[in-house]
């Protein structure tokens, strides 16, 4: 496999390969269409409809019909597609410095948006038509020369690779920045939006700590502990209701977190740092480090008390040295004589449910298994489908939680294509 993602409400997958591409239901699980054209490098489609994108090389995006097998039109750009996102009302192509966005309905150009260097395609495009915002990281100006380069040396970017993980909000239908969200100390690893177009988690390279914004007024309104080992998070989804929000990350561990109530204590926090659209500015000293984000889960710029007084550096270090050990019942005692924000150093939020992966018993690589996560519109079941070309769905228990049970398990590889499944990448 080449590629493989959901479609915007998770009813359908599709799945990229060296020698076409193939379309598949997932509740229950059936091949829909499949075309044995190109090697399709990535693909997007739009809800169940017959439309998807297709990248056949590097530079080359087609627009198809899969009932018709016709293709509605071709585009070249000047740099390699990384991925597209498509909603009712736009495109989205990602380039690894530009953002290209097409109004679907005729597929003319709207815009082209400059951006930081974005290797891993990290975007997002609401799928709500009403709420229909498009956020990716907050492009990072390069300094200005001090000297002339010569004339022979390549031209000079605008932008350089962010350094914290800031977010933009754009409104896709006015075409323009609506806000900026300081997520995250380091730079984002992944991002994501529920099907309203309300709200939107990220992740940092960290991805220890997962925080969960209001859009577009930029609220912080929860963030969970995923783990206090750093890994890569490959994808995270919300479920139809936004009540729950999957995780996916190298640790072969989905993590499930409970969205509750806005004003609920054990997992809301205060509103995070927001400022408004304009030129990048380094960030204020109030800002905590990245050890003591990933150490405690919060920042000290988060807190909102308009008299709040820095915590007392042993008070910190007497926290670090005994947070391993500290209970719960004695965490929530203690949390309940401070301020919120520093109770919630005490009360990090975990995942109420998980699911381990099957490692397929035919892998050859040590390493972690790719893969993208989704939760079932129909149902508590979480659908997962690895690098190894398995989808697998779980069952989870919305009342009691804990460990999910895996229900059913299906190969998504052709026979010609289980020889090579091994050394193959799911893209994110």
């Amino acid at each position: 496999m080449n590629f493989v993602a959901f479609n915007q409400d998770h009813s359908h997958l599709g799945v990229g390969t060296p020698n076409g591409y193939r379309i598949y239901t997932t509740d229950p699980f059936t091949k829909q269409s499949e075309s044995r054209e190109g090697d399709v490098s990535s693909l997007e489609m739009l809800f169940s409809t017959s439309l998807v994108a297709l990248t056949l090389s590097p530079r080359v995006l087609r627009i198809q019909n899969t009932k018709r097998h016709s293709t509605i039109c071709e585009m070249t750009f000047r740099t390699a597609i990384l991925a597209m996102r498509m909603n009712r009302k736009r495109i989205v192509v990602v380039l690894e410095s530009e953002l290209y966005i097409y109004d679907i309905s005729n597929l003319q150009m709207l815009k082209t948006e400059k951006t930081s260097p974005n290797p891993n395609a990290i975007c997002a495009l609401s799928a709500s038509s009403d709420n229909n915002y498009l956020v990716y990281p907050l492009p990072t100006k390069a300094a200005p020369a001090t000297f002339q380069p010569p004339s022979h040396a390549p031209p000079k970017t605008d932008h350089i690779a962010p350094t914290s993980g800031e977010v933009l909000i754009y409104d896709a239908t006015k075409m323009e920045a609506v806000n900026v969200i300081e997520a995250h100390n380091s730079p984002l690893s992944c991002i994501a939006l529920n099907s309203d177009g309300t709200l939107l988690a990220t992740a940092s390279e960290k991805g220890t700590i997962i925080r969960v914004f209001s859009i577009p007024d930029a609220q912080k309104l929860y963030q969970f502990r995923r783990g206090s080992i750093p890994a890569r998070i490959y994808s995270m989804s919300f479920n139809s209701t936004s009540t729950l929000l999957s995780v996916s990350s190298a640790t072969d561990t989905v993590h499930i977190f409970r969205l509750g109530a806005p004003n609920s204590r054990s997992n809301s926090v205060s509103s995070g740092p927001t400022k408004p659209v304009g030129p990048s500015h380094p960030p204020s000293s109030g800002r905590t480090s990245q050890e003591t984000e990933d150490e405690f889960g919060t920042s000290t710029a988060d807190m909102s008390s308009p008299e709040r007084k820095a915590i007392n550096p042993s008070f910190g270090s007497l926290i670090r040295r005994t947070s391993q050990t500290v209970g719960k019942s004695f965490a929530a005692t203690v949390g309940g004589y401070l301020p919120s924000a520093v109770a919630e150093i005490w009360e990090p939020s975990r995942d109420f449910a998980w699911i381990k992966i099957p490692r397929s018993p035919t892998s050859s690589s040590s390493g972690p298994v790719r893969n993208v996560v989704a939760l079932n519109n129909n149902g508590p079941q979480i659908m997962v489908v690895t690098s190894e070309g398995n989808y697998y769905v779980f069952n989870v228990d919305l009342e009691k939680g804990g460990e999910g049970t895996l229900y059913k398990q299906y190969s998504l590889l052709e026979p010609n294509e289980l020889a090579a499944s091994n050394s193959q990448d799911v893209p994110e």
